[in-house]
């Protein structure tokens, strides 16, 4: 059997190696002996044609890269230094098992940049918003070079209602998850005010996802200890249970926002709108809980006036289910983003780097409170239920597992199922303090991404300085007006922190 034209395609595009470098190679590359650094579990998944997936990072610029020079030499002594970035993956055929290798190479940044010649309006930024729009939106319809490292950077000076330039990073998803990239990018970049500083980050609690109570003295807090340790197993049996239900037979409500099959491959429009952070700290410190809880309400009530208004007209189906898998990150500390500058400055330190994220289960409660307020209540209970789990390590650990038992096929297909069966995709990532630049040129927003999944809306959050990003991937033959979503989220914050003032005020 020949095999589909996907399988095809994947056999032409990854070469055939020996595990041995050539001399001229060893040059190339200072390399004095190379072993091939298998690719990791999670990034074969990412090869297979069948879930082939892209990271991709808008920064909006404050002033137009108008020499392409500096930014080159900026990559070269930061990006390209990185072996995920030097390298190409191989199939190794000497191996019985036929695995996938990483394997360096001389890079040519100019390989790399790309500066697209679009017709923009120099007196309607306004205009040149939707060019930039479509530019970006035409790169889920394409690949990588696998001949080459798997990244590249679109350099746009068009001038826009929010930015003088754009720069836009695309990477495969085998290089690592959406907190690496991001972390490593950020290693690129300085502060503005201090060119010599990297950029910092808000506080993150360090330690397991999970909380636990400290054990204290006394039988009853003994006892307390012990009964948390089983609501920890207990819910995480819960938990595993559904994810494999939803592998098998649990599929989301059908409405305006489920994709359709082939999703995965259909062409993604990337929208963004940015609010305001303190108006989400607002809700947050009137309500005593965290940003995660605000954005968890604010998106069940965003998503509940779409279908609201789109599907259900004047009454809700009862039971109606809208999950997303929501990303986490399982790395136990913070600051990567530094260990990250170290590595690529002296080569000695050995971060955590790659795809080292495992998902949860989040239900949205698609409902109508008449006190806004609830969303955030009913978002701060959700998110608790899931800190008492360790259903996104289980996930982790679980998807490794099958990968190494049971290749990437099977892998592959389960992931695409649970995909298939939930509705969106969820993350939250956290953005520098302060301002930050790149090669020269401040930053004014980051809008992260991804594509290549089977999910018709994909939903970001990502913060910087006193902002915060909405950002949206979506299937415009399902979701075809994206910016009336994104209407809603900033609708949804907006009665929700009007809410959250007059209960302040009261108190």
């Amino acid at each position: 059997m020949a095999g589909s034209p996907d399988e095809l395609h994947m056999r032409k595009r990854l070469r055939k190696i020996n595990t041995k470098a050539t001399a001229e190679e060893e040059t190339a590359t200072g390399a004095t002996k190379w072993e091939g650094e298998p690719v990791s579990p999670a990034g074969q998944l990412f090869h297979d044609p069948s879930f082939n997936c892209h990271i991709i990072s808008i920064f909006g610029l404050g002033t137009p890269i108008n020499n392409v020079d500096a930014v080159i030499e900026g990559l070269q002594a930061t990006l390209v230094r990185h072996p995920r970035f030097s390298s190409i993956p191989v199939l190794d055929e000497s191996d019985s098992k036929k695995v996938l290798r990483w394997r360096p190479v001389e890079v040519n940044v100019k390989d790399h940049i790309i500066i697209p010649s679009l017709s923009l309006d120099p007196t309607s930024p306004s205009s040149n918003d939707q060019l930039v729009e479509d530019y970006v939106s035409s790169l889920s319809l394409t690949t990588l070079d696998h001949s080459q490292p798997l990244w590249e950077f679109h350099i746009i000076n068009i001038p826009t209602t929010e930015s003088a330039a754009a720069a836009v990073f695309r990477g495969h998803h085998s290089l690592g998850d959406g907190m690496s990239l991001i972390s490593l990018l950020l290693a690129c970049t300085r502060q503005s005010d201090d060119p010599t500083k990297l950029p910092s980050l808000p506080p993150r609690q360090a330690g397991p996802l999970y909380s636990l109570p400290r054990p204290e003295e006394g039988i009853w807090a003994f006892l307390l200890w012990i009964f948390s340790f089983v609501m920890l197993f207990w819910h995480t049996l819960v938990d595993m249970v559904l994810f494999v239900a939803s592998t098998l037979f649990l599929r989301d409500t059908e409405t305006p926002l489920k994709g359709h099959k082939g999703v995965e491959r259909a062409k993604k429009q990337f929208v963004h709108r940015t609010i305001r952070l303190d108006d989400v700290k607002s809700v947050k410190n009137a309500m005593g809980c965290t940003v995660n809880d605000v954005l968890v309400g604010v998106t069940s009530a965003a998503l509940s006036r779409y279908l609201y208004r789109k599907h259900y007209e004047n009454k809700f189906p009862r039971n109606t289910r809208v999950r997303s898998t929501l990303l986490v990150n399982i790395r136990p500390t913070p600051g990567i983003h530094q260990a990250l500058a170290e590595m690529m400055e002296e080569g000695k330190t050995d971060a955590k780097y790659g795809n080292r994220i495992g998902y949860m289960m989040l239900q949205f409660p698609i409902v109508i409170h008449e006190d806004p307020l609830d969303y955030v209540r009913q978002g701060t209970a959700i998110a608790a239920r899931k800190k008492n789990s360790l259903e996104a390590i289980a996930s982790y650990f679980n998807a490794k597992l099958i990968v190494k038992l049971f290749g990437t096929k099977v892998a592959c297909a389960l992931t695409n199922k649970v995909l298939m069966n939930t509705t969106l995709s969820f993350s939250n990532l956290m953005g520098p303090l302060e301002q930050i630049c790149f090669c020269g040129h401040p930053i004014v927003y980051i809008a992260p991404s991804v594509y290549g999944h089977p999910h018709a809306l994909t939903l970001h959050y990502q913060s910087y300085m006193n902002t915060m990003k909405v950002v949206m991937a979506v299937d415009d033959s399902v979701i075809s007006d994206s910016h009336q979503l994104l209407d809603d989220f900033v609708e949804s914050l907006s009665i929700i922190r009007n809410a959250a003032e007059k209960l302040s005020k009261k108190n």
